[in-house]
């Protein structure tokens, strides 16, 4: 299904969103509480995927589930509020998405079953013990965002020949973040180009990060975070105005707000392979007995705009291999 029927599906759900639905259904109903890392305005399509998996499994919302949203809007602190909030509702299943958000929801519960729609490393990062054997309460879908670290490089360098020194921008109170810094960092080494690594924690330090960076790269890497997705116009903006490329590292969202290039998983797959999860579960599996999956589709975006405002002319051989072409 096309992204515009997505965001139809979603459209009459959305505006009642932030209400509690499960007080307006009986109380036998499954109930599903849906942490959103982020804003509907940004992730409806994606959650539109998984509702509409789950009506193909038989699951209709109104009829015999219940889904309550919620949506942190980049904080973690946010996060754990929802949570928690979760536990005391009792909720059957908690779907989330976003390393710091799966954290806030795994510290909140050891007994409710979690689904992690993506999540960057789930073994590295300690979110789960096994990929075969999850353990635990959690289970869900990876982003490999480290195993993409050479790739993001290659097309990095197709589209700047002259490509010699790199920053690198994470949000070091992310794992994730961290974990994708330190592959990127060692994939840019071993081809020779020079490193910058800016650390953010907050979205107070994006700016002052730019404001260290003047002259010292010809190209940026955005680690995946929801700090730095929350404010993607912001950097973006901030890196256009410094002349600098940006390679982001996850979706195409970036890309859509003025990034660049970005390479990454198929997000509305995997939160569509989300609903496979909660089925099972509903249906008495237990999600640490539930394998953890990898993505099998993955997406390139590149912004036209963007590169014609940098002076960059994109290789037709490039463009060919786009899955998304922005003009």
């Amino acid at each position: 299904m096309k992204r515009r029927a997505f965001i139809t599906l979603l459209g009459g759900a959305a505006a009642v969103w932030p209400l509690a639905a499960r007080a307006q259904q009986p109380a036998m109903l499954p109930t599903i509480g849906f942490l959103g890392s982020g804003t509907p305005a940004a992730h409806g399509h994606w959650v539109a995927a998984f509702v509409q998996r789950l009506r193909e499994l038989g699951w209709i919302e109104g009829r015999n589930l219940t889904i309550d949203y919620r949506w942190a809007e980049g904080s973690s602190d946010r996060a754990a509020e929802l949570a928690a909030e979760f536990v005391r509702l009792k909720v059957d299943v908690i779907v989330t998405y976003a390393n710091p958000m799966v954290v806030a929801t795994k510290q909140a519960t050891s007994v409710i079953p979690i689904v992690f729609a993506a999540a960057a490393d789930p073994l590295g990062t300690g979110l789960v013990a096994g990929l075969a054997r999850p353990g635990g309460n959690v289970t869900g879908l990876s982003a490999q965002n480290t195993d993409l670290a050479g790739k993001h490089l290659e097309l990095l360098r197709d589209l700047i020949p002259g490509l010699r020194r790199l920053a690198i921008m994470a949000n070091v109170d992310n794992s994730a973040s961290v974990l994708e810094m330190r592959e990127v960092q060692a994939a840019a080494r071993t081809i020779g180009l020079e490193v910058t690594i800016l650390e953010i924690r907050r979205a107070e330090d994006i700016a002052p990060a730019f404001e260290e960076l003047k002259g010292l790269a010809d190209a940026l890497y955005v680690c995946v975070d929801t700090i730095l997705f929350s404010h993607r116009i912001r950097v973006n903006t901030l890196a256009l105005s410094a002349r600098l490329p940006t390679m982001l590292s996850v979706s195409r969202e970036y890309v859509e707000a003025g990034g660049l290039m970005s390479y990454g998983p198929n997000f509305v797959d995997l939160f569509r392979r989300a609903g496979d999860y909660v089925d099972k579960i509903l249906h008495g599996a237990k999600p640490g007995n539930i394998p953890v999956e990898q993505p099998t589709k993955f997406d390139l975006a590149i912004n036209l705009t963007t590169a014609k405002a940098l002076g960059l002319e994109v290789p037709p051989s490039l463009l060919a291999r786009a899955d998304e072409v922005i003009e």
